[in-house]
């Protein structure tokens, strides 16, 4: 059972995510599994601690009680009332008394428990038209999958796993505490019920091997830098005939060289000439689906920001798409002709603003 710090055990912090601790559990398990470290009692001993681990850790519900309570806590192995220990009963899982009595006095056993795959994430980078106008394409994600070799069981091809001759296949043994018989994992098959005596020399017992797939995935319109799509069941294989995990595909943006995203409505900087927008004028300016005339009133001061409805990004959720937020930016030229010097000094000399009578005197 549990002990010491089962984040130390797994060499992870306490806030470690699910993919960390499942690639720190991968790793010591490799490094200390007892078929790459054959008569080596110190190396099994240190794989049962990383196995009972990452059993715990993996688990949300158990994870949190253990992150609450320690090893002491209920689930884990801490003593009841009257000194009975509960490590080994499901409360979610019994049916009733008979199913409580059955468990403590060794009647009742199994394997081990089947598991929910993990969960992976992949990065799908996009350009910003792709992010507007959406896109299928195919993603490529490393996942265990059935070793070829040996259909998955494990063991040498010619050969099949046995069953457990110290737990007679159930995955558990019962030991006396007291007057009772606790139902404890088998320690010789690790509560699996079966034994690999010839190990598969691809999968080295595992029954599966890393490989690289393509899926397939629709990215719809309108997605952001950081959304996440999500692929059902397409994730890490269950254990014991668990659910495999999910694929989640998050997507990474370029920005854009004319437009800023502000949710669904694109901002884009319109240059305009003091005449413009000192008189008005219709200008053209790009919108994702091409250029649009819009019209600049009167008297626009530089970082008017005006409205073209339905212009924008598709919206993510519901319908429509969003609005193209034209920012006037009044440009000063920076070198002058004969003509237009002469145009602005007469302009000067009959002006009537003076801007500057807004400033607040001292």
């Amino acid at each position: 059972m549990a002990s010491g710090d089962l984040y130390a055990t797994l060499e992870v912090s306490r806030t470690a995510s699910a993919e960390e601790i499942k690639k720190a559990y991968r790793k010591l398990a490799r490094r200390h599994h007892p078929d790459a470290n054959p008569g080596d009692k110190d190396a099994e001993e240190r794989f049962k601690e990383v196995q009972n681990a990452y059993d715990i850790l993996s688990d949300a519900d158990k994870r949190k009680q253990y992150d609450a309570f320690g090893a002491g806590g209920p689930q884990m192995g801490g003593a009841g009332p009257g000194g009975v220990r509960f490590e080994q009963f499901d409360l979610g899982d019994l049916g009733g008394f008979g199913d409580v009595f059955s468990n403590l006095f060794g009647g009742g056993g199994g394997r081990a428990r089947s598991m929910r795959g993990g969960d992976i994430e992949a990065t799908l980078n996009l350009s910003f038209e792709d992010s507007l106008r959406g896109a299928e394409t195919r993603v490529p994600v490393e996942v265990d999958a059935a070793c070829a070799t040996c259909g998955g069981s494990g063991a040498k091809p010619g050969t099949s796993p046995i069953t457990c001759p110290v737990c007679g296949g159930r995955g558990v043994v019962a030991e006396s505490q007291g007057p009772f018989a606790i139902s404890q994992p088998c320690r010789r098959c690790r509560g699996a019920g079966m034994i690999i005596e010839k190990p598969c020399p691809t999968c080295r017992g595992s029954g599966q091997v890393r490989r690289t797939k393509q899926y397939k995935v629709k990215i719809p319109a309108g997605v952001k830098d950081g959304t996440r799509i999500r692929l059902k069941g397409k994730g890490e294989p269950g254990q014991n005939g668990g659910p495999p995990g999910d694929l989640f595909v998050v997507t990474r943006v370029a920005p854009s060289a004319l437009f800023e995203r502000r949710g669904a409505d694109l901002v884009v900087e319109v240059p305009v000439t003091y005449p413009e927008a000192a008189l008005g004028a219709t200008v053209e300016v790009p919108t994702p689906d091409g250029s649009i005339s819009l019209k600049i009133p009167a008297g626009s001061e530089s970082g008017k920001l005006l409205r073209v409805r339905g212009h924008g990004a598709p919206k993510l959720k519901g319908s429509g798409r969003g609005d193209l937020l034209a920012r006037v930016r009044v440009t000063v030229p920076k070198k002058l002709n004969k003509a237009e010097k002469e145009a602005l000094e007469q302009l000067k000399s009959v002006s009537r603003e003076n801007p500057r009578e807004r400033l607040v005197r001292p």
